[in-house]
């Protein structure tokens, strides 16, 4: 059940391994068998494009949003972008959701033999693409014309300050990466969810009564009657990330029995705001008994 007040619940995948044109298919119609909301594709190398992977996507399933989660905006062009985004969308009949970024993997830049900018030049090319998406796309002659006036409704994900006060000014749906401050460029960590509320309290503020749809990037789910012993060994694997209770309490982490973890999606609606929830793709099944749950209430 829905409270007054309350957004409904939205479940999203990012599907995030290589493949065949097969398996790719194969698991695209797997995410709208399983009840999903959102099938999205990650922009890193060494994975399948997201514009062409959501075009074939929206060709072999019928109900399903279609996301990018998120493109790093820097290696974009955005006239460039606003051409592909306007594409895309007409060949899924307009089920795209574009997610942006400002991009945070120094190694992919250097790959791609791109000088890899400080946080904030990075978080100037996003905030120049978002406008020059809007300004395109309010153009009545525009061509080609997205399916969806105005262009796909956005996302923009992330967890500095002034990102996130970009997308408390522009966003349909605030991605947070549940992650921590670190130094830029370093490996992403796990944040408390202390930290995590601190920054749903952050954009909240700045929506100032704007409505928005608050996203989270859930980075471990299991399922298991032994709740104790799960957070346990996800604790080693993760170090000195967080202490045992802090992992326990982080919004990132829905460790527990079905029951258990439907009970945590609700305590975070109610806390943080989160009513949309992607999970990485090795935990598309694992989740999917969650959301058939969640789903009939």
């Amino acid at each position: 059940m829905v409270s007054d007040g309350e957004k409904a619940f939205r479940f999203g995948v990012n599907l995030v391994l290589p493949g065949s044109r097969d398996e790719w298919v194969a698991k695209c119609r797997r995410v709208e068998e399983l009840g999903y909301d959102v099938l999205s594709v990650a922009d890193h190398l060494g994975i399948a494009p997201p514009f062409p992977a959501l075009v074939l996507a929206g060709a072999v399933t019928e109900r399903v949003r279609l996301n990018t989660f998120v493109l790093n905006a820097p290696f974009y062009n955005p006239v460039l972008l606003a051409r592909d985004v306007a594409g895309t969308d007409q060949f899924v009949s307009g089920r795209l959701e574009l997610g942006l970024g400002a991009g945070y993997v120094k190694a992919e830049f250097e790959a791609a033999g791109m000088p890899f900018p400080s946080a904030g030049a990075r978080v100037d090319h996003l905030e120049f693409a978002i406008k020059e998406l809007a300004r395109l796309y309010a153009d009545p002659e525009y061509a080609p014309k997205p399916v969806q006036p105005g262009g796909p409704p956005l996302m923009i994900g992330g967890r500095g300050d002034r990102l996130l006060s970009l997308a408390a000014e522009h966003a349909a749906t605030i991605a947070f990466s549940g992650t921590a401050k670190v130094r830029d460029g370093s490996p992403l960590m796990l944040a408390t969810a202390d930290a995590v509320e601190e920054r749903t309290r952050f954009v909240t503020e700045r929506l100032a009564g704007r409505d928005a749809e608050f996203n989270l990037l859930v980075q471990f789910v299991q399922i298991t009657d032994d709740r104790e012993g799960a957070l346990r060994e996800i604790h080693a694997r993760v170090g000195e990330m967080l202490t045992l209770d802090e992992l326990a309490e982080a919004p990132t982490v829905l460790v527990g029995t079905v029951e258990e973890i439907a009970e945590q999606l609700v305590a975070h609606r109610a806390r943080f705001g989160f009513s949309y929830f992607t999970v990485l793709e090795p935990n598309l099944e694992v989740l999917a008994p969650v959301v058939e749950l969640l789903c009939r209430r």
